[in-house]
């Protein structure tokens, strides 16, 4: 196990240095001029130039290469052209603001994802597996920003049950401590905050987690049906074992594998994709934060954004592998 995982972590290194080659290419090829793009139209091509010089966009190529690839060596993910702020200070609360709504979408789409699976594979042709599949079919195929304004326009305009936008409300004030709002809430021992917290995520979570958890449920019911038609499942319920234990004890166990690779692969998904949930939502995460990047040419912004997104991407493909092991004995490494 330990040399399968320094393997994979080695691997990392050629995966990161093309993720790298390939962020800085495109993004210098993105039409406009981000020193035109902060001055306004208004300027003069003597203050583009001017700021170009003072930014080094004036450089070759190679040469902007190589201070960002310096730079990146030494941990520093550069300075934003638009906020002349360190991106690494900048980047942690995005991280944590999408970190969070990811964390709780994927809590929704597994609770409900697993439990539907299940229950339909157990339930096999019956009007709750017809009902389920129907749902998460219509789940699948139901566009995320659609879903999102429906919410908005719902519990938030028409009935006032939850906030529309943001994390937290205006006049709430908390000191961060991870930048986990939830978390903060609990540290602080401030339950009223912790409502309100959680309040804001309700409507983000379900309009970021819905596909995933079509995507679940229906992984879960193929999977199980296939384990409940085994051998060692008649075997068991031979011997007078209960539905409840076969199913979550002995099947369960066994149809885990393809379900936590999707659960793997959508939490990397979320991860970096959230970008028209955070938009809709006024989510202060990292996909906004590339979003408005790339609006402004903020080139350090977008290069650091994806890459770091692309590691955590590949870190939890990595958690998953090793998952797979602690999960079925029977793999090795």
């Amino acid at each position: 196990m330990l040399a399968y995982t320094i393997r994979r972590l080695l691997m990392l290194i050629p995966v990161l240095i093309g993720m790298t080659i390939i962020t800085f290419s495109i993004v210098h090829l993105i039409p406009g001029n981000p020193a035109q793009v902060i001055l306004g139209e208004s300027a003069t091509e003597t203050q583009v130039q001017d700021l170009e010089e003072s930014m080094g966009l004036n450089e070759p190529y190679i040469v902007q290469f190589g201070i960002y690839v310096s730079d990146l060596l030494q941990g520093d993910l550069g300075t934003s052209l638009k906020t002349k702020a360190s991106i690494n200070k900048e980047i942690l609360p995005k991280l944590a603001a999408t970190f969070e709504l990811t964390f709780f979408a994927m809590l929704f789409a597994i609770i409900i994802g697993v439990n539907a699976g299940i229950i339909s594979a157990w339930r096999h042709n019956s009007w709750f597996d017809f009902f389920a599949m129907l749902f998460a079919l219509v789940g699948v195929s139901m566009p995320v920003f659609w879903l999102a304004l429906m919410e908005q326009w719902i519990f938030a305009q028409e009935l006032g049950w939850l906030p529309a936008h943001g994390r937290q409300d205006s006049r709430s004030q908390i000191d961060p401590i991870t930048h986990f709002y939830v978390l903060d809430s609990i540290l602080h021992m401030d339950m009223k905050q912790l409502f309100i917290s959680l309040k804001h995520l309700v409507l983000p979570s379900i309009a970021l987690g819905t596909i995933p958890m079509a995507i679940i449920a229906r992984m879960t019911r193929s999977s199980m049906l296939e384990v409940m038609s085994s051998d060692y499942i008649r075997t068991i319920r031979a011997k007078g074992s209960g539905q409840f234990l076969v199913i979550y004890k002995h099947a369960l166990k066994n149809a885990t594998i393809p379900v936590l690779t999707i659960i793997g692969l959508q939490t990397g998904v979320l991860l970096g994709g959230a970008i028209l949930t955070e938009t809709i939502f006024s989510w202060p995460g990292i996909g906004r934060y590339i979003y408005d990047a790339i609006s402004y040419r903020d080139y350090p912004v977008i290069q650091s954004g994806i890459l770091v997104v692309a590691l955590i991407f590949v870190m939890i493909n990595l958690i998953v592998d090793l998952l797979y092991a602690f999960i079925d004995p029977r793999i090795k490494y």
